[in-house]
């Protein structure tokens, strides 16, 4: 079943318009964690380089996102983005009508019909859920909604204190949520505010239904932990520990006398994977502490591998440029506008972006026309 359900979803992902919400940054080519968390601090950071700004990043959690999905509602949907109607009729099928039972032990209960929800495990649900909330969508200029599968995250612009787009913005996304059946958990649901001017005001609290949302200083985004503050020690230092507690294995591994290219291939695997995830979105603006940090870790599993390692700066360099070609090959990624050419006599080279700030001179972006530039 799993086979054939890879069969439809190839087939449902080939007939998919471009114009498909560009901001859903899961189960699409050429599109990661790091693309999202770059586009939601590029989005910060730009807005940041204005007078009298300040953002409000809103992360929504969802109860039970997959087991709440209506196929009557999801198959319209999908006929709206041009989808066969032979193939929508075999999704309702596929999605209505599945028995359930329980198991405790010997005893089985009863068999349960169920007709909402899309099965978790299954090949072809996460990518429904995507098409199902594809609508979901900013409805002002100023703010964005973010995906990533049911990761969620409203960013407000906010300038001269008016919250009015943004306040209006989260109502709609309740509305929206009612309207198909998706239940907002307040109580997993946490805001963020960048603010960075020197007099800083009291914020009021954003509420959905009657229930005031928690503001934190750090959240864990996709990942990452991102805080009001835009640095990075608390990411590091979480990173630092867990690649340190790996080196034990390591040395373990070393002392059974394993041969420096399985060490080094434990290491890559186990622990450069811990430092390097979504490097190219926060590497840039670490402080010379943290980077000191994380190159010890690197030093420590070069020791014990008795071979040269990759410097994370050298890994984020390379993993900047790679990415940067990326998004230049293909027109339709949301970020591809940012790389703009510059005239024909002066061929590979892109348009530099105005920074007034070093936060925003260091995000991905920028680095990436950078090193575009001199490659040329």
């Amino acid at each position: 079943m799993k086979c054939f359900e890879r069969l439809v979803k190839d087939n449902i992902t080939s007939t998919l318009p471009d114009t498909l919400d560009p901001l859903q940054f899961a189960y699409r080519p050429n599109r990661s964690t790091d693309d999202a968390i770059s586009t939601t601090l590029h989005t910060a950071l730009t807005h940041l380089d204005k007078s009298n700004t300040y953002v409000r990043m809103l992360f929504i959690d969802y109860s039970s996102v997959f087991n709440t999905i209506v196929p009557s509602k999801l198959v319209i949907k999908l006929e709206t983005l041009g989808l066969d109607p032979a193939l929508c009729n075999w999704v309702l099928d596929f999605l209505t009508g599945r028995p359930q039972v329980v198991r405790v032990g010997n005893n089985i209960s009863t068999p349960l019909i169920l007709n909402t929800g899309a099965p978790q495990g299954c090949i072809l649900s996460p990518l429904l859920y995507s098409l199902f909330t594809h609508d979901c969508v900013a409805t002002h200029a100023s703010n964005s909604i973010i995906k990533f599968a049911d990761d969620t995250t409203v960013v407000g612009l906010i300038t001269n204190n008016d919250e009015t787009a943004y306040r209006e913005e989260v109502r709609a996304l309740g509305v929206w949520c009612q309207e198909n059946n998706l239940t907002l958990n307040v109580n997993k649901t946490k805001e963020m505010i960048v603010d960075f001017r020197k007099q800083q005001r009291e914020h009021p609290p954003i509420h959905i239904d009657g229930t005031v949302v928690e503001r934190v200083a750090s959240f864990k985004f996709l990942g990452i932990h991102i805080t009001d503050k835009l640095n990075w020690s608390t990411h590091t230092d979480s990173i630092v520990k867990k690649a340190q507690q790996r080196l034990f294995n390591l040395r373990r591994l070393k002392k059974f006398g394993l041969s420096p290219k399985a060490l080094t291939n434990f290491y890559r695997c186990t622990i450069e994977s811990i430092l390097a995830g979504c490097i190219t979105a926060w590497y840039g603006n670490c402080s010379a502490h943290n980077r000191k940090a994380l190159q010890r870790v690197v030093r420590s599993a070069q020791r014990i591998t008795g071979g040269k390692l990759p410097a994370l700066q050298d890994t984020y360099t390379t993993r900047c440029y790679r990415k940067a070609i990326k998004i230049i090959k293909d027109i339709n990624h949301p970020s591809h506008c940012l790389f703009t050419p510059l005239s024909s006599r002066r061929r590979g080279q892109y348009r530099c972006i105005k920074a007034g700030t070093e936060r925003l001179k260091n995000c991905f972006y920028l680095k990436a026309i950078r090193l575009l530039n001199s490659h040329h």
